[in-house]
């Protein structure tokens, strides 16, 4: 017998399809989907299985009556208007254990490009450039790495960086006593006194949207390399570029940017700045997305599934 029909309208790795037929459900996998049609036959599904193209708002929910569940390929639930679920009782499952490793490791990158100017050393040379004091860097052994917040995300950076013998510390507003063998707890005011690599790993919400401006970057006591791989609205960019002109900011490593994708990114009032800042290493929100990750990201939230009570 059925448990009932899951509509998946992103690109999920085969994994959880197949987990979720092997115990009990009918599984409709419509990748391309649009969103006119979702709504048509939402009514239909009890399970919605998406990524980051679609919105599951209020408008979504109020045309599911029998929707019990919507599994999040990823991290962040920020496209989840988690409120109007809870009311709904529906079950919000996201797999941020299924692209830690990734997200940490694409960090140890940039951050690593960011000291040891690969980027610009690279673009010299294609040019006929061999400077090499132009193109000195730093070494990570000795340094303070502040790490805002340590959750998945965070504890895998912090994995990663333990061979290079560095001092890390981490902040998360909601977590106490999370000490481990590669972050020690540390308030913000510490992060901000100590630190001489910042990285963020915090999600989304009211109350963190903008959280790094001026006036947040103003109290660093030391310049410090900057790396944010979570979600771009957190970080004021224009702050961002101010602070590496005034060299407060030796260097940023940016996966996540306000605005994503073209023409939005084009239109946007700090793109030609960003785009001419050569301290400035970008990548297409991709910090979380290998092959490795789309395989682990499915298994997670299947194993999710099979442990869901509905």
């Amino acid at each position: 017998m059925s448990r009932g029909k899951i509509l998946i309208i992103d690109d999920l790795h085969p994994a959880f399809k197949i987990a979720a037929e092997q115990i009990g459900f009918e599984v409709d996998d419509q990748p391309l989907i649009k969103k006119e049609k979702v709504l048509e036959i939402l009514k239909d599904y009890v399970g919605l299985a998406i990524r980051t193209k679609f919105r599951v708002d209020k408008e979504v929910i109020d045309m599911a009556p029998n929707l019990k569940f919507v599994a999040r390929a990823g991290a962040g639930m920020d496209n989840i208007d988690v409120a109007e679920a809870d009311e709904k009782n529906i079950h919000l499952i996201n797999a941020p254990e299924g692209n830690a490793d990734a997200v940490g490791e694409h960090c140890v990158g940039l951050l690593l490009s960011l000291m040891n100017n690969f980027r610009k050393a690279d673009i010299e040379i294609r040019n006929g450039i061999w400077e090499r004091e132009g193109n000195r860097g730093y070494e990570l052994k000795g340094k303070t790495v502040g790490i805002i917040g340590y959750g998945n995300n965070g504890g895998a950076f912090a994995k990663k960086l333990k061979g290079f013998e560095v001092t890390a510390l981490a902040y998360d507003k909601y977590k106490t006593r999370f000490t481990d063998d590669f972050a020690t707890e540390a308030s913000m005011e510490e992060i901000v006194k100590y630190s001489d690599i910042l990285s963020f790993h915090i999600p989304l919400t009211r109350e963190t949207k903008q959280m790094v401006n001026d006036e947040y970057l103003s109290h660093f006591r030391k310049p410090i390399f900057f790396i944010n791989a979570s979600r771009g609205e957190i970080v004021n960019t224009q702050s961002v570029l101010k602070a590496i002109k005034e060299n407060r900011i030796l260097g940023a490593g940016l996966d996540v940017l306000e605005k994503e994708k073209f023409p939005a990114l084009a239109d946007a009032d700090f793109y030609q700045d960003l785009i001419n800042e050569e301290k400035v290493i970008l990548t297409p929100h991709i910090g979380g997305w290998t092959f490795d990750s789309y395989r682990k990201i499915s298994e997670v939230l299947a194993e999710k599934l099979k442990n869901l009570e509905i």
